[in-house]
C-alpha cells in the first residue's frame, strides 16, 4: 500500500484548487521556449538592460506561426498545472510589430474554455521614442492591461516621469489596469515603486495598478520600507513576485540591509499589501533555467522569504492574482502588524 506523505504540497494544493485554482499573473509567453546556443550566449554575456535590444533579432525573425506555437505551449503548460487564469506580457514594438499579439489573440481563442488569458503590452523600447510610442498606442488598444517598463525611458532619456504620465494617462483614458515592471535591480538607488504609487494617486487609479517584481524594496532601510508599504496601501497598489526570475541577481559590493533578491513578501503582506505570483520568463534569454512551474515559484518564495502562513500563500496563489488581473474587485488587505 502506497502512503502519500503529509508534505506541504499535499496540504496546500487542495486548498489552492478549492480557492479557484492557480493564477499566474506574470509571464512573457511570446518569448518562451526559445532557448538555443545563441540565446544562451546572450544570457551569459548581456546584462538585463542590454537584452532589451539584443532580443531584437529574435523578435524580427519570429513569424505569427512562431509566436502562436510559443503561446500554445505556455497555455498548455499552465492548464496542465491547474492554472485557471494567466496574464502574459506581449512585445508590441518596432521589431515584433503586431505579429505576437495577433498570434496571442488567436491562441487565447483556441484555449478559452480551459484558461482565462489577459494580455499586457511589453514596452522594451519605452514610450518616449516616436516609433516606440506609435507601437505603444497601437498595443494599448489591443491588450487588456497597460504594460510598462519606465526604466527604459529613464535610462535613455532621463524621462521616467514623462513615461509614467503617458502610461497612467493611457490607462485612465481607456479604463484599463496598469502592470509596471519596477525596482528590478536590487539597488537602494531605485525608487520606482514609490513613484508608481504617487502617480497612481495623481491619476486616480487606486486599486488599478500593479507593480511587477519590486526587488529593490528590500535594499532600502526599514524606516523607508515601512513608509513605502503605507503608501502602497493608500494607493491600493498590488505587487507581483516572480522568485525564480530574480534569484540569480548578480552580487555587488553595495552595502545595505542584509536581504536576498526577492520581493519582500514577508513584509508586504503583513503591511496590508496584496501580493500575487507569476513565472515571468520561461526557457528564454532572460530566465533559461525556469520551467514555468507554479509550485516551484510558490515554494521558492515561501522559502526565500521565510513565510509559512498557509492561508496567505493560498491567497497569493489564487485570489490576490484574480484581483491583480481585474477578475475580482480590489479589496484592501487587513494590516497584520
Amino acid at each position: 500500500m502506497t502512503v502519500i506523505p503529509n508534505t506541504v504540497r499535499a496540504m496546500l494544493e487542495p486548498m489552492i484548487k478549492a480557492n479557484g485554482g492557480w493564477v499566474n499573473t506574470h509571464a512573457h509567453a511570446d518569448r518562451s521556449f526559445t532557448l538555443s546556443p545563441e540565446i544562451m550566449e546572450m544570457r551569459r554575456t548581456c546584462t538585463l538592460q542590454q537584452k532589451w535590444d539584443a532580443l531584437d533579432r529574435l523578435k524580427r525573425e519570429s513569424t505569427v506561426e512562431d509566436f502562436y506555437a510559443r503561446f500554445s505551449m505556455m497555455f498548455e503548460l499552465m492548464i496542465s498545472q491547474g492554472v485557471t487564469a494567466l496574464c502574459t506580457f506581449v512585445d508590441i514594438d518596432p521589431q515584433s510589430e503586431d505579429r505576437a499579439i495577433i498570434a496571442g489573440i488567436k491562441a487565447r481563442e483556441h484555449y478559452k474554455d480551459q484558461l482565462t488569458v489577459k494580455f499586457a503590452n511589453q514596452t522594451l523600447k519605452g514610450v518616449i521614442d516616436p516609433e516606440a510610442r506609435k507601437w505603444f498606442d497601437i498595443g494599448a488598444d489591443l491588450v487588456d492591461i497597460i504594460g510598462a517598463l519606465p526604466k527604459r525611458d529613464e535610462r535613455d532619456y532621463g524621462k521616467a516621469d514623462e513615461a509614467w504620465n503617458i502610461i497612467m494617462g493611457t490607462a485612465k483614458e481607456k479604463g484599463k489596469m496598469v502592470h509596471a515592471h519596477v525596482d528590478q535591480f536590487n539597488q537602494a538607488v531605485e525608487y520606482e515603486t514609490e513613484q508608481m504609487c504617487m502617480k497612481t494617486i495623481e491619476f486616480g487609479l487606486q486599486g488599478r495598478v500593479v507593480g511587477v517584481h519590486g526587488i529593490s524594496i528590500a535594499a532600502h532601510s526599514k524606516k523607508y520600507r515601512d513608509r513605502l508599504y503605507q503608501l502602497m496601501r493608500e494607493a491600493g497598489v498590488m505587487m507581483i513576485a516572480c522568485p525564480t526570475a530574480w534569484i540569480d541577481t548578480p552580487r555587488t559590493e553595495a552595502i545595505g540591509p542584509m536581504h536576498n533578491s526577492m520581493t519582500p513578501v514577508d513584509e508586504l503582506v503583513p503591511a496590508g499589501v496584496r501580493v500575487a505570483i507569476g513565472v515571468d520568463n520561461v526557457a528564454d534569454a532572460m530566465v533559461p533555467w525556469s520551467g514555468g512551474d507554479m509550485w516551484h515559484e510558490l515554494t521558492l518564495m515561501a522559502t526565500g522569504c521565510r513565510y509559512d502562513h498557509f492561508e496567505d500563500l493560498v491567497e497569493i496563489a489564487t485570489r490576490n492574482g484574480r484581483m491583480a488581473l481585474g477578475l475580482e474587485p480590489y479589496e484592501p488587505l487587513p494590516i497584520k502588524k
